[in-house]
């Protein structure tokens, strides 16, 4: 199934020569993993208190500027880890539970947009955890860790990233509220579609895998 994720190796050859820069400057894949999940909280908590009592904005472009700047971030601290021998077992646990923290607390930020359906909301941001967790649920059953799509971390990424951006256009050319909702929580829906069916594939190409 197609996903974002696909682009992962020609991103990676972009990266490479700043990797090993900071590879030379000593710093870790552990501390890129870290210092990347304290910066997306730092960003979710500005979104949430800002907008919260201010009217919407440009600032929250800071979301979907992140979120491609994170991108970089994640495959810098992986090719660190691989490439230059620095994988371990902390690690291992910092990669994915940093990366769901970080996830969970930038997209329920928008929670602070009244014509966001807070439910709708809700259930992605579950079902996101749930996708992840049925993909690093494979070693279990001695397969390699899943990240099939259609609706991968890269995938979620681009399309609450989309929100954002659709949400800031209306705001500039003071579009109508209501067609705004109808926008987001569409895409929410979308979200959780497709969600499910990544959480269906990852089981059955692990299952299929194990044959």
């Amino acid at each position: 199934m197609p996903s974002i994720y696909q682009l992962k190796p020609a991103f990676q050859n972009l990266l490479r020569p700043l990797v090993k820069s900071l590879y030379q400057f000593g710093i870790t894949a552990n501390q890129v993993t870290l210092f990347a999940m304290f910066i997306s909280l730092l960003i979710a908590l500005f979104i949430y208190i800002y907008f919260s009592s201010h009217g919407i904005g440009i600032l929250l472009l800071v979301f979907p500027i992140w979120m491609l700047i994170r991108m970089g971030f994640n495959a810098i601290d992986g090719m660190l880890a691989r490439e230059f021998n620095q994988q371990s077992k902390l690690g291992a646990f910092y990669n994915e539970l940093c990366d769901v923290i970080s996830d969970t607390a930038l997209y329920f930020s928008l929670i602070c947009f009244a014509f966001i359906r807070a439910e709708l909301l809700i259930l992605a941001c579950f079902l996101s955890i749930l996708a992840e967790y049925t993909g690093v649920m494979a070693p279990l059953i001695g397969q390699e860790r899943r990240y099939d799509g259609p609706m991968g971390k890269s995938d979620r990424a681009l399309a609450f990233s989309l929100i954002c951006i659709i949400i800031v256009a209306f705001s500039l050319f003071n579009l109508n509220l209501e067609l705004l909702s109808l926008f987001c929580n569409f895409i929410l829906g979308i979200i959780i579609c497709l969600s499910l069916f990544t959480i269906y594939n990852r089981i059955k190409n692990s299952l299929i895998a194990n044959d």
